[in-house]
């Protein structure tokens, strides 16, 4: 779920800001240090609006931050229930709805928003001063240098540094998703019970996961330039027989997908899509080991996930198995 984008923040020191980042703003990334550092060590129960696509939604979060666990409760407020409770990234429970968005193995890998990094990749600029939820907040806009990113227009709240405010903006200036807090309480303690699933968070069992992080044969001839492989694995069906590699790629803000998976012929129909931020192309490779299917999603624009997707190489060795 997109909504949290700017939540599961982690980040070190702020350091000086190099001479790359002569567009940026020292003052914005200490808001964003300042992000990072409400997210790792704040506790905080709010409540929260998300525009997607036209399509609104609204939901409650728990945030528990206590001897160095983070728990994560989030529960839809409309529509049919969705709910999910995650311990350091790593899913508990899940409603029938969010179990089938979330990897096999139900652990999402650290995100780490490292303000001298992104400034290698968007100019970081502090906007002016706002007010949301009845806070006051400072804005913050990340605009991106080249095409294969979104834009962000930030507000954070003036007292903690948490988000109270995310505006995703493409490269014409369009709306493309919008998070904003209309409640939010930092005060109050959070106790076990505020952090239990209800009774339609059903336990999440990870699939069996058959190779580790770094293992898993493919590498990408092209990527966006600041997206690293952040997290790989294979994971393989019930009966040991085929297999679907998934790697995922980060630029410290921004995240996409690939699937690769085994398939009959290159004969079936290619996809290229975009709903909202998120883009999806699948594309059919021939390979040494056989027809592949290579499906790229995440909040990219769609022709960078076409890029990415007819660039997905076999590695040599893996090639003469």
């Amino acid at each position: 779920m997109r909504a949290l984008a700017f939540l599961p923040l982690l980040v070190g020191s702020c350091v000086a800001v190099p001479v790359l980042a002569a567009n940026s703003s020292p003052q914005a990334s200490e808001w964003l240090a300042r992000l990072a550092q409400a997210e790792r060590q704040q506790s905080y129960h709010g409540s929260f609006i998300y525009e997607r696509n036209g399509s609104f939604s609204s939901h409650d979060i728990w945030h528990r931050v206590a001897d160095g666990s983070v728990t994560e409760r989030l529960s839809r407020l409309d529509g049919d229930v969705q709910e999910i409770v995650r311990v350091n990234g790593k899913v508990q429970c899940a409603t029938g709805d969010l179990s089938s968005e979330v990897d096999g193995s139900g652990s999402t890998a650290p995100r780490v928003l490292d303000p001298l990094k992104l400034m290698s990749w968007y100019d970081l600029s502090v906007a002016g001063k706002s007010r949301v939820a009845g806070r006051e907040a400072v804005s913050v806009s990340l605009s991106p240098r080249d095409q294969h990113r979104y834009g962000f227009d930030l507000d954070l709240d003036k007292e903690t540094g948490l988000p109270l405010r995310s505006l995703m903006i493409n490269d014409k200036g369009q709306l493309l998703e919008r998070f904003q807090v209309i409640r939010l309480d930092t005060h109050r303690p959070l106790g076990v019970g505020d952090l239990k699933g209800g009774a339609a968070c059903k336990p999440f069992k990870s699939a069996p996961v058959s190779a580790p992080a770094a293992v898993v044969g493919w590498r990408s001839d092209w990527l966006p330039a600041g997206f690293e492989l952040v997290s790989s694995a294979i994971h393989r069906d019930g009966q040991g027989g085929q297999s679907l590699s998934t790697l995922m790629y980060d630029d410290g803000l921004a995240r996409f997908s690939v699937f690769l998976e085994p398939t009959a012929s290159v004969d079936g129909n290619d996809i290229r899509t975009q709903l909202g931020p998120t883009a999806a192309v699948s594309r059919h490779l021939v390979t040494a080991n056989g027809p592949i299917m290579v499906t790229v999603v995440g909040e990219i624009p769609l022709g960078t996930a076409e890029r990415v997707a007819l660039s997905m190489r076999l590695h040599e060795a893996q090639a003469r198995q």
